[in-house]
């Protein structure tokens, strides 16, 4: 394009000359242009980082996205962890004292539930009252572990106990009689083979021929061995605790001493015909916080339910007792 060039007519030559703008007027517009962008330019990045995130906030922006993605994953496996905690409060309390007859652990003592958070009002926490929260809960949930380690290891105490118990209260027969013939005379009122009258007789006569071993029916102390001349003859008591005594009556001879710990099954001595008998025979009893009761029911670890019915009923029998 053809640059114009500007002219003007001057009176004093009567001639046109060619316009010359002044210096000081070309400085004046160029201040005003570099001013005039100067302003435009700040008021550009004014808006810019009023409007636009820099790099770095949107790095931190990121950041925080995912850190509270992650925490929303972390929240989650708290409360697995919760739920995973309540069942085994739930099975300690409902299934495994309850088969020990312990106390179940009030919720006093396991301290409650953890403190729920909703993970849709993630956005109005601070990040301080989210690590607040999530460390609140670790705290809790670390509480009801310890109290159920605690638990367990009362249940193993006593499941020890239990263990302790079961081989100590009288399970077996006092002698060997696996074709259930050696019952003669059973728990209750029988005829006295003295006085021929009806008498309580306090346990079971085993008939067996002299000699037959005699076996301890559960483990304990022996508490007593001694003679009897009008009673037991030669006998043994064990005290088996949980309350549990054993008398074993009319051996030939004893095997056991006084304060030896027996198991059972362990022979303790002979079957005889000593003391206040008709005929060789182990006379048993079975006594229970001082009560003398009935032995037939002390025998389940020799007797399924068919042998047990049949013992039962010859024990029943009204016959004629051995001492």
């Amino acid at each position: 394009m053809r640059k114009v060039r500007k002219y003007f007519y001057n009176t004093s030559t009567n001639s046109f000359e060619k316009f010359v703008l002044p210096l000081r007027t070309k400085l004046l517009r160029v201040l005003g242009f570099l001013s005039a962008s100067t302003v435009t330019a700040l008021i550009m990045l004014a808006l810019a980082y009023r409007f636009l995130p820099s790099p770095g906030e949107k790095r931190s922006e990121q950041d925080l996205l995912q850190l509270r993605e992650e925490y929303g994953t972390l929240r989650g496996n708290l409360a697995q962890l919760d739920a995973d905690m309540t069942d085994l409060e739930q099975r300690d309390n409902k299934i495994y004292r309850s088969i020990f007859e312990a106390t179940p652990l009030p919720d006093s003592v396991r301290n409650g539930k953890l403190r729920s958070i909703r993970l849709a009002g993630f956005s109005y926490l601070s990040n301080e009252e989210l690590i607040g929260s999530l460390l609140a809960n670790v705290k809790q949930l670390r509480h009801r572990i310890t109290m159920q380690s605690k638990s367990y290891d009362t249940l193993q105490h006593l499941v020890e106990t239990k263990e302790q118990m079961l081989a100590a209260i009288p399970a077996i027969q006092p002698v060997n009689n696996k074709d259930l013939r050696h019952i003669a005379s059973g728990f209750g009122y029988r005829i006295d083979p003295i006085y021929k009258t009806p008498k309580l007789h306090t346990g079971l006569d085993f008939a067996c021929a002299l000699g037959t071993p005699i076996y301890a029916t559960g483990n304990g102390i022996v508490n007593y061995t001694g003679y009897d001349e009008k009673g037991y003859g030669n006998h043994v008591i064990i005290n088996h605790g949980y309350g549990y005594e054993t008398l074993y009556g009319h051996m030939v001879r004893i095997k056991v001493h006084r304060g030896q710990r027996v198991k059972r099954g362990e022979v303790i001595g002979w079957v005889g015909n000593t003391g206040k008998s008709t005929g060789p025979h182990c006379h048993y009893e079975v006594i229970r916080n001082g009560e003398k009761i009935d032995p037939i029911h002390y025998f389940f670890n020799d007797l399924n339910a068919a042998e047990y019915e049949r013992l039962v009923k010859l024990a029943a029998v009204g016959n004629q007792s051995f001492d």
